[in-house]
């Protein structure tokens, strides 16, 4: 995707805050709403995108550096193409997660309500209704701040490759992106397998003999999943999961969710010759895949075996929620302002470096949090059986 497509994609409107300032520098988004300024952040973008595919010369880029408004449209351009390939770039956890967002950096209670949901008694005549309990549960977790800092020198900028920006914003929204995965990844899993608090004999969430991934293994997921019932003794409704595995068994789980039909024995034999049963694949509408490249990283010891089945977090008994600060719910820019001042007088632009060094500073910030929720809604096994 050509650098004017992606900058479409997160138009100037969606922008409309004014600069920002902060300690550390100063933010990069502009969000001038005004046709100027699109006309300008456009001009700018052509100018930069000609330069980085070697339609332009490198030093009309300079050259434009040093005008009164280009440093600013050229850190526009940065923000933009990174909050777009963010925003482009596959999202794994939002399948198995729900969202939140929350106002600070102070802990949030996600409350819950479990009961009142038993089969009715029957009420003798005159006599009173019998009153029903309703339980309350509470999951807490705060959001952090999470960022670096991306510096490179005066000297790159010149030169006319250019190699030190072109692929800048796309790293950044990477680096935002990996945070979260990871970060979601080492909610459930750990160093040593499945996370073992939530995971667990005590929540009847682990398959039992811990199989391999597997038609009669994941019919051992479906069943130890079915089995969970809600404080009143009733069944939890599970329509449709998601099955998350690590790279390592992504063709195993391919196989076997996208097999046309299923050979089983009918039960009371050993489903050879004519004692069988041919099925359609029933796993192919109620399974989706999900391959978690971090499982193996996250989890040094069963990371390539195990695998999770996950409930979708749309049922309304989510596995895990992963929650986003109020009005920094993507990744930001900065780019650090000069702390030079020419003899002369005048503008310090801030392509030409601080005082010490000639370097130029990007700093991109994210803040996000997460905690595990609803242990009935997801079930793992070791699969080292």
């Amino acid at each position: 995707m050509q650098l004017l497509d992606l900058i479409e994609t997160y138009n100037a409107q969606d922008a409309t805050a004014e600069r920002l300032y902060a300690r550390e520098g100063r933010r990069v988004r502009g969000g001038r709403n005004t046709p100027n300024y699109k006309q300008s952040l456009l001009e700018a973008a052509r100018l930069y995108e000609g330069v980085v595919n070697g339609r332009i010369p490198g030093w009309r880029l300079q050259e434009a550096m040093t005008t009164s408004d280009f440093s600013f449209l050229f850190g526009d351009i940065i923000d933009r193409q990174m909050l777009a390939a963010y925003q482009h770039t596959a999202v794994m956890w939002r399948n198995v997660a729900r969202r939140g967002v929350v106002r600070d950096f102070r802990a949030v209670d996600r409350f819950t309500l479990d009961g009142g949901e038993a089969i009715l008694s029957e009420v003798k005549q005159a006599t009173e209704y019998p009153a029903a309990a309703v339980q309350d549960g509470r999951y807490q977790y705060s959001v952090k701040k999470y960022g670096k800092r991306l510096p490179f020198s005066w000297e790159s900028f010149i030169n006319d490759d250019l190699g030190a920006l072109r692929d800048l914003p796309t790293r950044l929204a990477n680096s935002a992106r990996f945070s979260e995965e990871k970060f979601f990844t080492s909610l459930f899993a750990s160093s040593t397998g499945p996370n073992s608090t939530f995971f667990s004999v005590g929540n009847a969430n682990l398959v039992t003999g811990a199989p391999a991934l597997s038609v009669e293994g994941i019919t051992s997921g479906f069943n130890t999943l079915a089995a969970q019932v809600d404080t009143d003794g009733n069944p939890i409704y599970v329509n449709a999961v998601w099955l998350v595995v690590p790279p390592a068994l992504e063709i195993t789980a391919m196989n076997i969710v996208n097999a046309t039909e299923i050979v089983a024995a009918d039960g009371g034999g050993d489903g050879t010759g004519n004692n069988q049963l041919r099925v359609t694949n029933w796993m192919r509408n109620r399974v989706q895949i999900l391959v978690d490249p971090w499982l193996p990283i996250v989890d040094t010891t069963t990371g390539n075996s195990a695998w999770y089945l996950f409930a979708d977090p749309g049922v309304g008994r989510p596995a895990m929620e992963i929650g986003f600060l109020a009005g920094h719910e993507t990744p930001e820019l900065f780019m650090k302002s000069p702390n030079a001042t020419r003899v002369g007088g005048g503008l310090i632009d801030p392509m030409d470096g601080d005082f010490d060094t000639d370097s130029v500073d990007h700093k991109v910030r994210h803040t996000f949090g997460g905690t595990l929720m609803d242990p009935k809604s997801a079930v793992a096994s070791l699969g080292t059986a």
